[in-house]
């Protein structure tokens, strides 16, 4: 008997064994994406280190007048430039002195009787020699004077040349040689509003006080009463805490460079300071030091007011900005240019003007908006006898005029 076919079972597939070479290939993958990332993370971290240096190399490198202090308890973080403020100090310090002397006076019974006067200043070497350059209205009528450095050592000094019209003086002390470390003055023209400033002197005796600010503003004037009411043009404005006894003293920048001469504070106010600047010094040194004045200072001979929205309603005109102008000296500069003055007086916000004059609003294309504006110009751009295009509003209607600047009278 034949036996029916019975298929075989079939036996399962043999289980497939992984190759050696898959397992290296993988392996090598992995190696070679490890690898590959701290290939990556350390090139990142070289360009990223490189980027630091260089702006810590730029940083370095930042011009020293706009350093940034940033302080913090018992640290201070210097940014730009290579001095900190305690090097500057001892840098500059031997150059300020303080300048004392005395007044005299007269009781009502024609008694004498003397006050004793204190003010600052510095040391600057004009053509080999040694002067000391400080305020006028420090030492202006003023005997018995004599200069102190920071190290007490006193000297005698005298006068060589003053200008009232910038609160400018120019001393001479007979000290030795050894005694001077002048500074270096530089062109306050180069300042922008928000440059960092220093101030060096003597408030109230107090010899080698430094305070630091910042440049508030510029182009401003301030009237004081030994400049016989014409304003002293082209002031720097300071938030550099000013106070009695700093007057003639440095105004620096962050190079230790004199910028200005601190010279008068606002009464009651909140770091409100003024400094001559020093684009006057250099401009008067010479005459002062050899000549003992200074005598080309520029006029147009009239007074006025800054204009305001109030004023040109008053007026019924259409140009709220420029210098109203009230009178005319005549036989003056503006008075031969044909520039009219005031007809009417009036009272606006309080305040009493001459209403009606040229209101002008331009000298040679630059626009003027107010007194300091036009103080500004003249002194700074022009001289006695130059000729000058003055842009000028009478009624509505704009004109041109011809104008030769005139001198201030001599100062008294």
């Amino acid at each position: 008997m034949e036996m029916p076919n019975v298929p075989q079972s079939i036996p399962p597939p043999p289980k497939k064994e992984k190759s050696f070479s898959t397992v290296l290939i993988v392996g090598i993958l992995i190696v070679g994406l490890v690898a590959g990332g701290v290939i990556g993370s350390s090139l990142s971290y070289i360009a990223l280190n490189g980027k630091i240096e260089d702006l810590q190399t730029q940083l370095q490198n930042l011009p020293a007048q706009n350093a940034t202090y940033v302080s913090y308890p018992n640290s201070t973080y210097f940014l730009g430039g290579n001095v900190s403020l305690s090097q500057l100090y001892a840098q500059v310090k031997d150059s300020v002195v303080v300048i004392q002397g005395l007044t005299v006076q007269y009781d009502l019974f024609g008694r004498a009787y003397y006050s004793s006067i204190q003010g600052s200043g510095f040391v600057y070497n004009f053509a080999g020699q040694m002067v000391i350059i400080t305020n006028n209205h420090v030492v202006q009528g003023v005997q018995n004077i004599t200069v102190t450095f920071i190290n007490g050592n006193a000297y005698p000094a005298t006068v060589l040349g003053s200008d009232p019209y910038a609160d400018l003086a120019v001393l001479s002390a007979d000290a030795p040689q050894s005694e001077f470390s002048p500074l270096q003055i530089v062109d306050s023209s180069t300042l922008s509003v928000g440059d960092s400033l220093i101030a060096v002197g003597g408030p109230y005796g107090l010899a080698g006080t430094m305070t630091t600010g910042i440049v508030s503003a510029l182009g401003r004037t301030i009237t004081e009463q030994m400049s016989g009411g014409y304003p002293i043009a082209n002031v720097i404005q300071t938030t550099t805490p000013i106070n009695a006894g700093n007057s003639g003293g440095p105004l620096l920048n962050y190079y230790g460079q004199v910028v200005g001469i601190t010279t008068a504070i606002v009464s009651n106010s909140q770091g409100l300071g003024f400094a001559i600047p020093s684009s006057t010094i250099l401009r008067e040194i010479s005459s002062l030091v050899n000549h003992g004045s200074y005598d080309k200072h520029p006029t147009i001979g009239a007074s006025g007011t800054d204009m305001t929205y109030e004023i040109a309603q008053a007026m019924n005109v259409n140009v709220t900005y420029g210098w109203l102008i009230a009178q005319v000296t005549a036989g003056g500069p503006a008075a031969t240019a044909g520039i009219q003055a005031g007809t009417q007086q009036v009272t606006v916000g309080g305040q009493t003007v001459v209403i009606g004059g040229d209101i002008i609003i331009a000298l040679n294309g630059v626009r003027i908006t107010n007194l300091d504006d036009l103080s500004t110009f003249l002194e700074g751009h022009t001289l006695p006898g130059d000729g000058i295009t003055v842009t000028l509003v009478r009624g509505n209607q704009t004109m041109d005029l011809q104008l030769t600047v005139g001198t201030r009278p001599a100062a008294t």
